[in-house]
């Protein structure tokens, strides 16, 4: 039996321990970081796009295959690679998940042709997709109690700082060394940040708790100490062990419902943000802005993520996650319109930080939404399946950006073809039901 404490999930476990503890900070902050990996290896490839599109000579139509290659290795990644961290735990996925990036990452500024760019493009998705579940799910789970959403939040803030960086280094770096020389640069940071993750990142409590592989009981123990929690004496039966959880579990116990609303509303989000994020500086330059001034187009873009992913975990301590999903989409769809009129240069950047603030905000809440709706034993599993068929909505965005765009629409056409979706995103968020007590 535990001494002085239970032995349920954390957020259950330590109903007196509301204050961060180090091991909490370190834990967010790393899967933040990780989470800038994602940021900068997606925003990369708008970054270079112009200089790229100009040196192969590639059309509107073959960089939208180039955008979703990697898009198509998320959705994989996250569909069938990371719910194996559910079943043999989270440090292991990440860990091997950060060793193919790298790999990928290298690759593609390797690459002197375009079917071998979309396949490592294809490899490094792989194991962002892979990724981002078991990130998020650590990140829920060592939250403090009623911490959450804030967690969860600083988590995806890692993403737009990733982006937004990645972009102040390319517009110097690609006129000084060449658009290649900067995608190698994405591969060092990756491979600067694999041996702090193996140091600094320990596995779930939750899922030594629930799964119980071998050794189970001291590493838990040591985690708790910690956590300035109780040690326990020995462990409960384990809610669940061996096998990785089915799919089915996802639509057990009531959860259908909001499994089927939670896809429709990734996958639209995602349409839109991946169309959004991949096409914004080639956007801008269509617009009339020069190269420079595109890219800080971009850059500003991810500045208002950042403030948006931060606020809205913030809010959600105090409000239905679900409903402020709607409100941001809402007020982004009306932004992405706006962003279509032709405006001076200040006025441009300033709507690309509102639509930053407003889509990557609201995206971010699915993350602590999908976290609320699933339980410990599948919560992996569960995440990773809402970001994997959202993916195929990051896959289509590209493409369908780039089709609109090739038949020389106008700017407010195509933006409108996003705008519709990205409403609707955000009603169906607000359809779902969670579980409150994990917020």
């Amino acid at each position: 039996m535990a001494t002085g404490g239970t032995t349920g999930d954390l957020h259950a476990a330590a109903p007196g321990t509301a204050g961060w503890t180090p091991i909490q900070v370190t834990v967010v902050a790393i899967c933040a970081v990780i989470n800038m990996l994602d940021g900068m290896d997606v925003l990369i490839i708008s970054y270079i796009a112009p200089a790229m599109a100009k040196d192969w000579g590639v059309s509107f139509e073959v960089l939208g295959v180039i955008f979703s290659a990697g898009l198509v290795g998320m959705m994989l990644g996250s569909i069938v690679i990371a719910p194996l961290a559910d079943g043999i735990g989270r440090r292991p996925v990440v860990l091997g998940a950060l060793v193919v990036i790298t790999a990928g990452a290298f690759g593609t500024g390797l690459a002197q042709t375009i079917p071998a760019f979309v396949g490592f493009r294809f490899l490094t998705g792989l194991g962002i997709g892979t990724l981002l579940a078991s990130v998020a799910a650590l990140a829920s789970e060592y939250a403090p109690p009623g911490k959450r959403s804030i967690a969860i939040g600083w988590f995806q803030a890692g993403y737009p700082i990733g982006a937004v960086l990645t972009g102040l280094v390319s517009i110097w770096s690609i006129p000084q060394f060449g658009w290649q020389a900067t995608l190698l640069g994405t591969a060092v940071v990756s491979a600067v940040v694999l041996p702090f993750a193996f140091m600094l990142l320990p596995e779930s409590l939750d899922f030594l708790q629930n799964r119980q592989p071998a050794g189970a009981l001291a590493k838990i123990n040591a985690l708790r100490l910690r956590l300035d929690l109780p040690q326990l004496d020995n462990l409960p039966p384990p809610r669940s062990r061996g096998a990785v959880p089915k799919l089915g579990h996802l639509f057990a116990g009531g959860l259908w419902k909001s499994t089927l609303i939670l896809w429709l509303s990734i996958f639209l989000g995602y349409l839109v943000l991946y169309f959004v994020t991949s096409w914004i500086p080639r956007l801008a330059s269509e617009a009339g802005l020069s190269a420079a001034n595109s890219l800080w187009a971009g850059s500003v873009f991810n500045v208002g993520g950042i403030i948006g992913t931060t606020s809205i975990g913030w809010l959600a301590t105090k409000r239905d996650i679900g409903w402020l999903i709607r409100g941001y989409m809402l007020v982004g769809a009306v932004l992405l319109v706006v962003f279509s009129q032709p405006m001076p240069l200040v006025a441009v950047l300033g709507v690309a930080v509102g639509m930053g603030l407003a889509v990557q905000g609201g995206f971010s809440g699915f993350y602590s939404l999908a976290a609320q709706i699933y339980p410990t034993e599948v919560r992996s599993s569960g995440i990773g399946w809402a970001i994997g068929i959202g993916r195929g909505g990051s896959v289509i965005g590209p493409l369908l950006g780039g089709f609109l765009l090739g038949q020389h629409l106008p700017l407010w056409i195509v933006f409108l073809c996003f705008a519709i979706p990205l409403a609707l995103s955000g009603m169906l968020a607000a359809l779902v039901r969670g579980r409150a007590d994990l917020a």
